[in-house]
C-alpha cells in the first residue's frame, strides 16, 4: 500500500513538472492561431491560421531567417573541423598542463553568454573588425566548438588505439585510416555534435547581441517584436519555427548518439 503511493506521488510530482516545464511552450502554440492581434486574451476570442500566411509574405522575417540559417551552418562548419581537430589532439596526446587547456577549451560555454558576449565586442573593437555576419559567425563559433569537442572527445578516449596501429600495419596511409577506420567510429558522434552545435547557433540571443552590429537574426528579430511588437501571433508562428529548427536536430543527435559506447576496440 505504502509503496503504491508513493508510486502515485512520483506520477503526480513527475507530471507536475512536466506541466511546469511545457506549458509555456504550449501557449505559444496556442496563441500562433488566435484572432486577437494585439492581446494574449485567455482562453483566445477564436482560432485562426492567418498568421502563417502573414509570416509567409514579411521580407524581414525571411531576411532574419537566412541570416541565422548562414550563421549557424558556417558556424557549425568550423566547429566541426576545429572542434575534432582539438578533440584528437588532447585524447591522444599526454603533455604538461592538459587539464588546464582541457578546462580553457570549455570555458566559452562555462561561462555567461553576456561575458563572453561583452569579451568579444571588446576584442573585435581593439582589433578593427566592423561588426557584420562575420562577428556573429566568430561569436557563434566559441561555443559550437566546445559542443562538437564535447562528443567528438568522448568517442576518441572510447577508441582503441590499437586499431590505428592494426590500420597502419597493414599498410593504411593516414587519410586512409582516418576514412576507413576513424570516421565510420566517430561519424555519428561528429554528427549529432554538429546537430547540437547548429540547434544552439541557431536559436543564440546573448552572444548575438553584442556581436551582430545593426543585423537581426531570428532571435533577435523575435525579441524585437516583443519590445516593439505589430503582429503579436505572427511573433509567436516564428517561435514554432525556431522551434521545430532547434528540438528536430536536438532530437537526431539523442537517436545518434544513445548507442555510442558501441564502438570499435571497445572490448565489447
Amino acid at each position: 500500500m505504502l509503496s503504491d503511493r508513493a508510486s502515485l506521488s512520483l506520477r503526480i510530482a513527475a507530471g507536475l513538472g512536466l506541466l511546469f516545464l511545457h506549458l509555456p511552450i504550449a501557449l505559444i502554440f496556442l496563441y500562433a492561431f488566435t484572432t486577437e492581434e494585439r492581446s494574449y486574451a485567455f482562453p483566445p476570442p477564436g482560432l485562426t491560421t492567418k498568421w502563417f500566411a502573414v509570416a509567409w509574405q514579411r521580407p524581414d522575417i525571411w531576411e532574419a531567417f537566412w541570416l541565422s540559417l548562414q550563421v549557424a551552418a558556417i558556424a557549425t562548419a568550423l566547429a566541426l573541423v576545429l572542434g575534432t581537430l582539438v578533440s584528437a589532439a588532447m585524447s591522444k596526446a599526454r603533455f604538461f598542463g592538459r587539464e588546464q587547456i582541457s578546462l580553457l577549451i570549455l570555458l566559452p560555454i562555462a561561462l555567461p553568454g553576456v561575458i563572453t558576449g561583452i569579451a568579444l565586442r571588446t576584442a573585435f573593437g581593439e582589433m578593427g573588425i566592423p561588426f557584420s555576419t562575420l562577428t556573429i559567425i566568430l561569436g557563434h563559433a566559441t561555443f559550437c566548438i566546445v559542443i562538437v569537442y564535447n562528443n567528438a572527445v568522448a568517442r576518441f578516449r572510447r577508441l582503441s588505439g590499437g586499431i590505428l596501429e592494426a590500420s597502419a600495419d597493414l599498410g593504411a596511409n593516414a587519410f586512409q585510416t582516418f576514412r576507413h577506420v576513424l570516421l565510420p567510429n566517430l561519424g555519428t558522434a561528429l554528427l549529432a555534435g554538429g546537430m547540437l552545435a547548429f540547434a544552439l547557433s541557431f536559436d543564440e540571443v546573448i552572444v548575438t547581441t553584442f556581436t551582430a552590429g545593426q543585423q537581426s537574426t531570428i532571435p533577435i528579430w523575435m525579441l524585437e517584436e516583443l519590445i516593439r511588437p505589430r503582429q503579436r501571433p505572427v511573433t509567436n508562428v516564428v517561435a514554432m519555427l525556431v522551434f521545430a529548427a532547434t528540438f528536430i536536430p536536438i532530437l537526431l543527435a539523442y537517436y545518434l548518439t544513445r548507442n555510442g559506447s558501441d564502438v570499435a576496440g571497445s572490448g565489447k
